[in-house]
């Protein structure tokens, strides 16, 4: 089910209120599923069915993006910023090392809060950070024209898009390797989820500088990269696999950067798996 959530989180110059919205169903060991910049929750939509027959699953809307409000004033968008509103989330849900998978951002994110030790497993799909600095300009390069074109496109335009497979290529092609079967709904929300997020800027500032270097020893990891991803191209997963040598590193078949909808049942096992590995 849908929910909010509001809650403390410590600030230089005091304690700020954060609200995060969040869908939550499912039964077994917590799972938190985090999603990429300029997305939202329902990213994960084509597999959270699959994985709550054995997982409780917490789907996110991170500050700033979905229905959850951005950061007040005093938090930042960066690493630290965003470790402490994730730590301070699962408190709150009351969830005590959860297992936890995302996407891009996501991936970052779910292994910096593996470097915390505030989770029990990491599972990583084209994580942001293992790029070269050309890879880095080049994909927020792509990024920002993907939010500026969502900007200009009227409503009543995307909508009719929508309808269509080639209208849904035209706008999801960049990080989906099938837009086709996104359903007509989902790609209008995700645009205007792009349109809408006020944390897009913020973070791709925060993420300017960042590099993951760290070995995250003696935590269950895994890293998943799409065969056709366009965004962030696949020879960074063979970078993370150097980086972290004992985690699994899974090519996905015919996904791309987003790969929940390219192949549900492949990213939900790939999850799974990796949550049940040596959990």
């Amino acid at each position: 089910m849908s929910a909010t959530v509001s809650f403390k989180v410590p600030a230089p110059h005091g304690p700020r209120d954060v609200t995060v919205s969040y869908a939550r169903v499912g039964r077994g060991e917590p799972l938190v599923l985090l999603h990429g910049i300029g997305h939202h929750r329902q990213a994960w939509d084509p597999v959270v069915d699959i994985l709550a027959t054995e997982r409780e699953v917490i789907a996110v809307d991170l500050p700033g993006f979905g229905a959850s409000p951005g950061l007040p004033e005093g938090l930042a968008y960066d690493l630290p910023g965003t470790n402490a509103v994730l730590g301070a989330l699962f408190e709150a849900l009351e969830l005590d090392r959860p297992h936890i998978a995302g996407n891009s951002l996501g991936g970052l994110l779910a292994l910096e809060l593996g470097r915390e030790k505030l989770v029990r497993s990491v599972t990583a799909f084209s994580p942001a950070g293992f790029w070269t600095e050309a890879e880095r300009r080049y994909a927020f390069t792509v990024l920002l024209a993907m939010r500026g074109i969502a900007q200009r496109l009227p409503l009543p335009l995307v909508r009719r898009l929508s309808r269509t497979a080639a209208g849904r290529a035209a706008l999801t092609s960049t990080i989906y390797a099938h837009p086709g079967r996104r359903a007509p709904e989902a790609v209008v929300a995700e645009t205007l989820a792009l349109v809408a997020a006020t944390g897009f800027e913020a973070t791709l500032r925060a993420g300017a500088t960042v590099r993951f270097t760290d070995n995250l020893p003696g935590l269950p990891v895994t890293v998943a990269w799409g065969s056709r991803d366009r965004l962030l191209v696949r020879r960074q997963g063979v970078r993370a696999k150097q980086l972290i040598p004992h985690a699994r590193l899974v090519r996905l078949p015919g996904c791309g950067h987003c790969p929940m909808s390219d192949d549900p049942a492949l990213v939900a096992r790939v999850i799974l798996d990796g949550s049940r590995e040596r959990s």
